[in-house]
C-alpha cells in the first residue's frame, strides 16, 4: 500500500476517538423538545456513518493480507439490510429510495462484509448527489454470465476521469469530484479497492442527467441447490 493511503489510515485513526465522543455527547442529552431531539438523530447519525467509513479504510491493510473469506452470500438479503440501515437518512433527505430485484440468482461469491460495504457506499453516493424530492434506485440483475448490483442516482455529470478510472476497475486514490461538491471520492475508491479483492467487476455508467454505479459478481454453484 502506497505512503498516500497509509497516511489516510493514520488520519483515520485519529478521527474515529473524536467522533465517538460526538456520538456518546449527543446520545446523552435528553428531556428535548421535538427539533432539538431531531438535531440529536442526525448528530448521532453523521458520526456513526463516519465511523463506520474509517472502518472500511482500516479493511484496506486487511486486504493485503488476505483476511476476508470469500463464501456464498445471498445478495438479496445484504442490500435489504443495507437499505434498512440507510431508510431513515433517504426519508430524512426527502429522497426516494426505489428497490428492484429481478436476478434469479440467489446468491453469488463474495464477502458478506465487503459487500455490504461496496452497496452501502454506493447507496450513500447516489442519495447525497441527488436533488430533493427525486429517486435513487437499487437494482439486481442477471447480467450475462454474473449478477449486477446498480445504484443510480440522478445527481451532476460525473467527470470523464473518475469514469474511466471505474472502467477501469479501481479508483486510484480519493480524489476531489468536481460537480458533485464535498465529495472526496472516498466511498467510490472504498468500494472499488473491495470489488477487486473479491474478483468483483465495477464500473460506472454516465447518464444525461445522473450516474449509475454498479458491481457484477459471479454466482454461487450453489445457487442450484436452492
Amino acid at each position: 500500500m502506497d505512503v498516500e493511503v497509509d497516511g489516510i489510515l493514520v488520519a483515520a485513526h485519529e478521527l474515529k476517538a473524536p467522533l465517538a465522543v460526538i456520538r456518546q455527547l449527543a446520545l446523552s442529552f435528553d428531556e428535548m423538545n421535538d427539533k432539538n431531539e431531531h438535531i440529536r438523530d442526525e448528530m448521532v447519525s453523521v458520526s456513526e456513518r463516519a465511523i463506520k467509513q474509517i472502518n472500511d479504510l482500516t479493511k484496506l491493510k486487511r486486504l493485503e493480507e488476505g483476511m476476508f473469506e470469500m463464501e456464498p452470500v445471498a445478495i438479496r438479503t445484504v442490500c435489504d439490510e443495507v437499505t434498512r440501515e440507510l431508510d431513515y437518512l433517504f426519508r430524512f433527505n426527502k429522497r426516494d429510495l426505489y428497490v428492484k430485484y429481478s436476478s434469479r440468482a440467489g446468491l453469488v461469491v463474495a464477502n458478506r462484509e465487503l459487500l455490504y460495504s461496496v452497496i452501502y457506499n454506493f447507496l450513500l453516493n447516489a442519495m447525497h448527489y441527488s436533488g430533493e424530492e427525486t429517486r435513487s434506485e437499487l437494482m439486481v440483475r442477471d447480467y450475462r454470465d454474473k449478477v449486477r448490483v446498480s445504484v443510480r442516482d440522478y445527481g451532476p455529470a460525473l467527470p470523464i476521469e473518475v469514469w474511466r478510472e471505474m472502467q477501469r476497475g479501481w479508483v486510484e486514490k480519493p480524489t476531489a469530484i468536481s460537480m458533485r461538491p464535498g465529495s472526496s471520492g472516498l466511498g467510490l475508491y472504498i468500494a472499488s479497492r473491495f470489488s477487486r479483492y473479491m474478483h468483483a467487476n465495477v464500473g460506472a455508467v454516465r447518464h444525461r442527467d445522473g450516474t449509475s454505479f454498479y458491481v457484477e459478481l459471479n454466482k454461487s454453484r450453489q445457487a442450484s441447490l436452492f
